[in-house]
């Protein structure tokens, strides 16, 4: 895109735009995209290779993502985290009718936790049926294909940075932001992420201007447009 236009950017500054800014976009849409009624919910992780991490993933039964989660570990305690994480400041309406997952006991662990802590429902139930996973494990080997390429990440921190990108802009492609695109597609998309950028950083002493905040925007836009190329 930069080339067309004229102008030399190496590889590198778009990896570091994308590490800069993707945990930042994907925090201030967050709450755009909230789960709107009680559906079931699909829970399962994989591992990503390079830093050998973990990713917790949970979608709805529309197949719309609902939260994510990196972790260095594979069991109860990061279970607990992840789901913990996915149902913190949901209203009864937004809980989830059932969580589905596969056989493992530590998810059968973590939210029983969760329920004696009273940040599960008790109406919530927990099935252990593993085609009912089928969707969430299709969502899995999408992301893995975009991974392998680059033979995975060097450090956790990179990692979770860079798959906050690629799960937001696969939020947009599933359509989970159409209601506040208000039916202008790409430009729709570019206003939502920029209106949500513009609200945090005009209080940032790094933006005391309005050409270093269009600037701040415009790196945004560009990182995010990566991504989704590389998503695509």
């Amino acid at each position: 895109m930069l080339g067309e236009r004229g102008i030399n950017v190496d590889h590198s500054t778009i990896y570091r735009w994308v590490q800069r800014y993707a945990p930042e976009i994907e925090k201030r849409l967050r709450w755009y995209c909230k789960p709107r009624l009680e559906l079931s919910w699909e829970v399962d992780e994989t591992y990503i290779k390079g830093k050998w991490v973990y990713l917790y993933r949970a979608i709805d039964k529309r197949g719309h993502t609902v939260d994510f989660y990196l972790s260095s570990g594979r069991n109860a305690k990061a279970a607990k985290r992840f789901l913990g994480k996915a149902l913190k400041g949901l209203t009864s309406w937004q809980f989830p009718s059932s969580i589905n997952t596969d056989k493992a006991s530590s998810y059968g662990v973590a939210i029983k936790q969760l329920k004696a802590e009273g940040k599960c429902p008790e109406s919530v139930e927990h099935r252990q049926v593993k085609y009912l996973n089928n969707a969430v494990e299709a969502n899995h080997g999408k992301l893995k294909r975009l991974i392998n390429p680059v033979r995975g990440f060097k450090s956790m921190k990179s990692a979770y940075a860079t798959v906050k990108g690629f799960e937001v802009m696969h939020m947009f492609k599933k359509g989970q932001f159409k209601d506040w695109q208000y039916g202008q597609g790409t430009t729709g998309e570019i206003r939502l992420i920029t209106g949500a950028l513009t609200h945090y950083y005009n209080s940032s002493s790094e933006t005391s201007n309005p050409i270093a905040l269009l600037n701040i925007c415009n790196r945004a836009l560009l990182s995010t447009s990566s991504v989704a190329i590389l998503s695509s």
